[in-house]
């Protein structure tokens, strides 16, 4: 499969990232006197090495290698309206990008039909920088989603498995990104988490990321922290976690949907994570 072309900012894409020692010696500057306090240290992530990378560059259903489907309309946990198929209109690879529709119709006794791809089972990764470029669908009521989830889900139940959001955005508060992570004592209305308002999320692409290692989790868009969390072994956030795209309509946190919305894409030019 070939490389497509990055399409990010070219300063931001040359960032590197290597876990290691970084010493600061402070000068201060009193009265005219000049002097050195002690040496600190910090500890400073460079993830360098690529793991896992879907540029999308070829047309048709998403890599089968990368990429199952959640199937259903069970409102999953969140009173969500919309049933998830795998069918090519609803999730697609086309033109150099994944693109997820959300669709007013009726379907399988539900009112939205849309998409939920996941990396279980095929990736899943510790630690590292996981990053995409996208532009969100627009709509009052849709809420789509970049996360991470737990990898032991299906024996350790939701939220001691741990879920990291590293990018949502509800239509009803349009070009407000939250970042959020989800564990026992802090999930669901209770969730530990800050936001960043940027602009054009709808009408433009743009990078959402988060850096993960045993001791934070650090949360950005466009390269600009807006979040860190301490990580610590107390946390279900150290062990390995799967990648999850989709647009959910409605819902607890997607509020209430606009009745004459009609479609909207969720598009994603390429998925990257590094260790």
């Amino acid at each position: 499969m070939k490389t497509k072309i990055f399409k990010q900012n070219p300063i931001y894409k040359k960032r590197k990232f290597v876990l290691g020692i970084l010493s600061l010696t402070l000068l201060v500057i009193f009265n005219g006197i000049t002097s050195c306090s002690t040496d600190e240290t910090q500890t400073v992530a460079n993830f360098h090495t690529i793991t896992m990378q879907d540029e999308f560059d070829q047309d048709g259903a998403p890599n089968s290698s990368i990429w199952t489907y959640d199937i259903g309309g069970n409102g999953w946990g969140n009173n969500e309206l919309q049933y998830y198929t795998d069918r090519s209109q609803n999730v697609a690879v086309q033109n150099g990008y994944l693109i997820i529709t959300a669709e007013k119709e009726n379907f399988e006794e539900a009112s939205y039909t849309s998409a939920r791809i996941l990396s279980k089972g095929l990736f899943e990764q510790a630690y590292g920088r996981f990053e995409a470029r996208i532009k969100l669908p627009w709509g009052q009521g849709i809420w789509p989603a970049f996360w991470l989830l737990g990898g032991d889900i299906d024996t350790n139940n939701w939220p001691n498995c741990g879920e990291i959001d590293i990018a949502e955005h509800v239509g009803n508060n349009p070009n407000t990104i939250l970042g959020t992570l989800h564990y026992p004592g802090n999930s669901g209305g209770n969730a530990n988490g800050d936001e960043t308002v940027i602009s054009n999320a709808t009408s433009e692409f743009h990078d959402y990321e988060v850096q993960w290692t045993d001791s934070s989790i650090k949360f950005y868009v466009d390269g600009l922290e807006f979040h860190t969390f301490i990580n610590s072994s107390n946390v279900p956030f150290n062990q390995d976690f799967f990648l999850i795209l989709n647009t959910a309509m409605g819902g607890n946190l997607g509020g209430v949907i606009d009745p004459d919305f009609d479609q909207s894409t969720f598009e994603v030019d390429y998925i990257r994570v590094y260790q």
